[in-house]
């Protein structure tokens, strides 16, 4: 199942894969918003938010004050991002496109953010160079690119073979959402196969989505980032942002002064 299609279908219950959502939201948006500030001063800044989902990242960097922008490969999660927005009285411009052919001039943006494990849909080098070099070129010179994904380092030599269940509680019940993941042959790509049992009284209706991973580890990812131009990246880990992945920062490069020569 390609990508889009899986965010389509999980679009309407994306935020039952959170605990508590809203406090997900405050809590990202903080953590982002921090590095943002330290690497870039006090903003507000221009975000483009190039994976946005539903808006997990997105609302959360709104409501702190930065003019946000959010993109993602799914219509119907960007649709819902912006519903979500407005139900908050944020302002939020959204629009479905692809991150390897952004819909926007040359540097127009502060900071460029790909969270929640965004960028190893793409499961070819050619297409992650792509994706990076579009997030440098919307860049301002100087600008910032936040970007997230799973520790893989540590993943691809345990190989797990699914994730904990998580477990909401709402006015409707308990909603369980786990993860089979099945490994390929190379021992970096997996599909994954996530179900949703969702409360219906006293039993649960299940819903299941399929989408695959290329398991970058953080060198890779760091090298990659190196190859589109951007400056020397730094990751920094969950337990020093607050963020629930690893985050890479890496700006893109300001010009070189001219020789008076």
């Amino acid at each position: 199942m390609n990508t889009r299609v899986f965010y389509d279908e999980l679009a309407a219950r994306y935020d039952l894969l959170y605990a508590d959502w809203d406090a997900s939201i405050d809590r990202q948006g903080r953590a982002l918003d921090t590095l943002l500030t330290t690497a870039l001063g006090r903003g507000p800044h221009t975000v483009l938010d190039s994976a946005c989902g539903i808006g997990t990242q997105a609302l959360g960097l709104s409501r702190l004050g930065h003019r946000v922008t959010g993109t993602d490969l799914s219509p119907v999660a960007t649709a819902r991002a912006a519903a979500e927005a407005a139900a908050r009285g944020l302002d939020v411009k959204v629009a479905a496109a692809d991150m390897r052919a952004l819909p926007f001039p040359d540097a127009s943006f502060d900071a460029v953010v790909c969270a929640d494990n965004a960028l190893p849909h793409l499961l070819t080098a050619e297409d992650v160079r792509a994706a990076l070099a579009e997030s440098r070129r919307v860049l301002r010179p100087g600008g910032l690119l936040l970007l997230s994904t799973r520790p893989y380092g540590e993943l691809r030599r345990s190989r797990p073979a699914s994730e904990a269940p998580r477990v909401r509680t709402g006015p409707d019940g308990r909603t369980i959402t786990f993860q089979l993941w099945h490994w390929h042959e190379d021992g970096e790509r997996y599909d994954v196969e996530l179900f949703q049992l969702l409360p219906t009284g006293a039993t649960w209706a299940p819903c299941t989505s399929t989408t695959t991973y290329w398991a970058l580890s953080e060198a890779q990812t760091a090298q990659f980032v190196r190859e589109s131009g951007f400056g020397e990246p730094v990751w920094h880990p969950a337990s020093a942002t607050g963020f629930h992945q690893p985050l890479l920062g890496a700006r893109r490069p300001l010009p070189r002064p001219r020789s008076t020569e």
